[in-house]
Parts: structure tokens; sequence; C-alpha cells
């Protein structure tokens, strides 16, 4: 059965209803997020726009902490941009339920999955690349010569073979 507040919600409105509103570079020592960063993520949407005071200063409220901590956390773990803005949405509507967030989850494995299978493939073309150069102190390296050439081993050793076989 969906909830009806989630648990992070009902925290943020007991820490809002305490707090003073933080400026921009308190939020940011608070949290140990970059100035920019915090930037860019009311750019994209996982921060709300934050209002301001007379002298046109942001102020945000003690309970965005947990949320952009929320956000940093995830951003640790591998979750795209786009992930977040959807388990966000979850928390925000405040009717998720487990199993959903279980699906994203599980989602995301599949997905470090695969890039870990991607990097493999990266790790053995410059195993291979390395392995043809000589070490010399000569200008001749097959390594930038590998990296020149559009059609060389790396292009299709780190492509997966569904791609391959689409050309």
């Amino acid at each position: 059965m969906p909830r009806q507040f989630s648990p992070i919600t009902a925290r943020k409105a007991e820490a809002v209803s305490t707090g003073r509103p933080l400026t921009r570079g308190a939020l940011a020592a608070r949290t140990r997020c970059n100035i920019e960063t915090i930037r860019y993520y009311e750019r994209v949407g996982l921060l709300p726009p934050p209002p301001r005071s007379v002298g046109g200063h942001r102020l945000y409220a003690e309970g965005l902490v947990r949320r952009l901590n929320f956000v940093r956390r995830s951003r640790d773990l591998g979750f795209s941009i786009e992930e977040i803005r959807e388990l966000l949405r979850l928390v925000d509507g405040g009717t998720y339920t487990c199993r959903e967030v279980e699906q994203l989850a599980r989602d995301h494995v599949r997905e470090i999955r695969r890039k870990i299978a991607d990097l493999r493939r990266l790790q053995r073309v410059f195993e291979m690349m390395a392995a043809q150069c000589s070490g010399d102190a000569v200008p001749d390296c097959p390594i930038i010569d590998a990296l020149f050439d559009p059609d060389g081993p790396s292009r299709l050793a780190t492509r997966p073979a569904t791609a391959r076989s689409m050309e």
C-alpha cells in the first residue's frame, strides 16, 4: 500500500520549521557541495529555485540540506540526473512504494553491469595498443597511430556486438 507521507518529506518539513534560511555559501558548507554544483542542480530542476532576500541573495530553507544530500548521494552511487529526477518525483509525491524504488535500483544495476562490460572491452583495446608499442624513444607510436585511425581497434572492440551488427 502506498505511503501517504514519505519520511523524507516529513523530516524536511520539521527542519524547515525550526531552521533559519541559509545562503548558498552556507548551504554549500553544510553539504560539502560546490556552489557551482548547487547552481547546476537548480538549473536542471533537481533543486527548487530559492526565494530571494530584499537584497537579492538566495535564501535556502534548512530542509533543502536533506534534498541536496539525497541528490549528492544518488550521484555518488552513479544515478543519472534523469534517474534522480524520477526518484525525487516519487519522494515528492509521497506515494511511492518500495517496489517502485526497487525497480529503479534494479534498472540501475543493469546499467552498471553494462558499463562494466564496456570498460572491460576498453581495457582490452588499450592493452592491445600498449602491447604493440616498443617503448623506444622514437617518434613512431602505435598508440598515437591507433588514436588517429577512425576505424582503428578501439572503434570496434569497445562497442557491443549488437551495435556493430547494425552497420
